[in-house]
């Protein structure tokens, strides 16, 4: 190829000298182009005396182009030179046909190489002599040519694929990138929780510090008494050991004995002392170790005493229950006897009242604070005597009331005495009071480890908000409660103030209702506040995943009755209003009612599982709960512990317990399965 561009140079300098350097990318000696360029002047001589003759080829200057040739000073030029006429038609056919090609087409560049491509063959066709070496430059050119595009039609699928490589890469960074953001946000998080921690933790441990302070100068003040008190003692020992020498002083005196102790014997009885000492001390050591548990004489006796006297307490006891068991025999023998007179004047009497009209009393239930209430007034008695009754309803307890004392068999919460007014709250009041007292006691129960039990609380709560009318407050609270105890929220509040139920029941209740809203607002993924029958359906079993197909059935079907559902989609939202006293409606009542007898049946099934014992540790019972709950996890099984035996998590009694009262106090706390059998 280099030679080729080489003759190629040569061949287009006999008729343009400056065409040698067409090809700068080809580097030539100076020496081989001076040769050539003799040589081309030698041709263009020959060819230009041949034209001359023959008239086939007319001379050319190449220095003659487009540019203006300059003339040298003092020699004057005659006459105009004018170019060849086959040199005029290639240009002129040469620009014809590149005016015609649309130089906004696709291949412009390859349609503009053929025409010059052309052009170049009129100029091969024309000179016959050198068509050889044209035809074979031409040749090799084009074959180049074909053989680049063959390149480029190979290399332009991979250039396609490199693009859809980077796209996937690109793709791959960006992904790449956010999760990294995830995870640095994560991390962040964490970051920001461990620092809390730590705070947290120099907190306790700046308090464990003053706490190691305060010892420390409690310890301090305890040595500076003991140190005190030594020296008080040695102090002590010498006076007494002055008075002791002056007295052997004294008589000494009183004998006129000048006699002086012998050193020796003096020595000798020191030693004796000491051995005598040290046989004391540890006698005094055995002794404190065999006797330590030792009761004295003095406290055996007077147990004793009192254990006689609680014998005879028993015997009397005794016999007055034998008395009164005898004299119960009798009166019962005694109304066997005359039943069938009583039952004959009974039902005369019943006859008489059936004849006689009677008044509607459940129109007084209104009055007497309940249907429950008028029922239990009125149980078994005339007419005359509930009208009695009601009168005095009316007129002695309506006004005040009587307060019950500052006794300990009194709740805190009613220890007042006097005449207390009555507020006479509405059933609204009580409602709006009790769920008060619920959200400031939660967030009480939030901050404090230790947590108050609801009758100190309430005590504190109505002091706090209505001080010196704290009383009235809550004589009339508690009325309103006892009238209206059908109330589910009032009742609970009422079981668990008295003792009943524990307080763990109400907090477990609001979280289950909680979280089942939770539940339901993640699967409303269009945020429309309803969701679809099967999508209430599929919220509901993720809710509550232990829950049996008939149950979860029982609830769908109870939603869409209260929300009277056309069957196409449900509005969660409505079914957690409550009504003007308060209440859940029919949908949430259901829910608790259900956790209500899950709880129980998981009760009875323990109660299986401990069946046959009539005692029952906190071993044991930590292996009966992960026997009937496996996935019951360790916080959880502590707590159900703790609330078994009545103490801490930390401080769980070895010594075991009856079997049913474990089982009681289990029943009425919020003890819950964990998960499958």
């Amino acid at each position: 190829m280099k030679n080729i561009i080489i003759w190629m140079n040569c061949l287009l300098s006999v008729f343009d000298p400056s065409s040698l350097f067409l090809f700068p990318s080809l580097s030539v000696s100076r020496g081989s182009q001076q040769s050539i360029t003799n040589g081309i002047s030698r041709s263009k001589f020959i060819k230009t005396n041949a034209g001359e003759t023959s008239g086939n080829l007319l001379s050319w200057p190449a220095e003659v182009t487009n540019q203006i040739v300059q003339k040298p000073r003092g020699i004057k030029h005659h006459g105009s030179l004018t170019k060849p006429r086959f040199l005029e038609q290639l240009e002129s056919h040469l620009k014809r046909e590149l005016e015609a090609l649309d130089t906004h087409g696709i291949k412009v560049q390859e349609l503009r190489l053929q025409v010059f491509q052309e052009v170049f063959g009129y100029l091969i066709e024309e000179f016959k002599t050198y068509k050889p070496i044209f035809s074979a430059i031409k040749n090799e050119y084009d074959v180049t040519l074909a053989h680049l595009r063959e390149q480029i039609r190979d290399l332009l699928p991979l250039r396609a694929k490199l693009v859809l490589v980077s796209e996937q890469c690109e793709k791959r960074i960006l992904d790449q990138r956010v999760q990294e953001r995830d995870e640095l946000r994560a991390l962040k998080r964490e970051c920001q929780r461990l620092q809390r921690v730590i705070e947290s933790m120099r907190g306790q441990q700046t308090a464990l510090q003053i706490q190691v302070d305060h010892l420390k100068e409690d310890l301090a003040t305890q040595y500076q008494l003991y140190r005190d008190e030594r020296d008080a003692r040695k102090l002590l020992i010498t006076r007494i050991s002055t008075m002791t020498s002056t007295q052997d002083t004294e008589h000494d005196d009183n004998n006129e004995e000048d006699e002086s102790e012998d050193p020796v014997v003096v020595k000798m009885a020191l030693q004796v002392c000491r051995e005598d000492l040290t046989k004391v001390q540890v006698e005094l050591n055995r002794l404190q170790a065999e006797y330590s548990d030792v009761v004295p004489r003095r406290d055996w006796d007077n147990l004793n005493h009192i254990h006689e006297e609680t014998l005879i307490k028993l015997e009397t006891l005794q016999t007055d229950f034998d008395q009164l068991k005898s004299e119960y025999d009798t009166l019962l023998e005694v109304h066997r006897q005359s039943a069938p007179a009583v039952l004959h004047s009974s039902q005369s009497e019943l006859q008489h009242i059936v004849t006689t009209p009677r008044p509607n009393w459940e129109q007084c239930s209104d009055i007497l604070g309940g249907s429950e209430r008028c029922k239990e007034l009125f149980e078994g008695q005339s007419s005359q005597k509930r009208l009695e009754i009601l009168l005095q309803q009316m007129n002695g307890q309506n006004d005040f009331f009587t307060g019950l004392g500052t006794s300990s068999d009194v709740p805190i919460y009613l220890q007042y005495e006097g005449q207390l007014k009555n507020l006479k709250l509405k059933k609204a009041d009580v409602v709006r009071v009790i769920k008060d007292i619920w959200r400031e006691k939660t967030s009480e129960n939030e901050k404090n480890d230790d947590s108050r039990d609801l009758q100190m609380f309430l005590h504190s709560y109505l002091v706090e908000h209505y001080k010196d009318k704290a009383g009235e407050w809550a004589y009339s609270l508690m009325e309103i409660i006892q009238n209206n105890l059908e109330d589910d929220l009032i009742c609970l509040f009422n079981d668990i103030l008295i003792g009943k139920v524990d307080e763990s029941i109400y907090h477990g209740q609001t979280q289950l209702l909680s979280y089942l809203l939770k539940v339901l607002i993640q699967s409303d993924t269009t945020q429309c506040g309803s969701l679809t029958v099967l999508e209430f359906s599929d919220a509901l079993r993720k809710a509550f995943p232990l829950k049996a197909d008939q149950d979860i059935e029982e609830l769908l079907a109870v939603a869409q009755t209260e929300l009277k559902s056309n069957g196409v989609r449900i509005a969660y939202q409505t079914l957690y209003t409550e009504d003007t006293d308060g209440r859940h409606k029919e949908f949430l009542s259901l829910v608790k009612k259900q956790a209500t007898a899950e709880r129980l049946q998981y009760i009875s099934e323990l109660r299986m599982q401990l069946e046959g014992k009539g005692e029952v540790d906190a071993e044991h019972l930590r292996t009966a709960f992960k026997t009937i709950d496996p996935s019951l996890d360790s916080e959880t099984l502590d707590w159900n512990l703790s609330v078994a035996f009545q103490t801490k998590e930390c401080e769980l009694q070895t010594q075991a317990l009856n079997t049913e009262v474990l089982l009681q106090r289990l029943s009425v706390a919020n003890v819950n399965r964990a998960g499958p059998k």
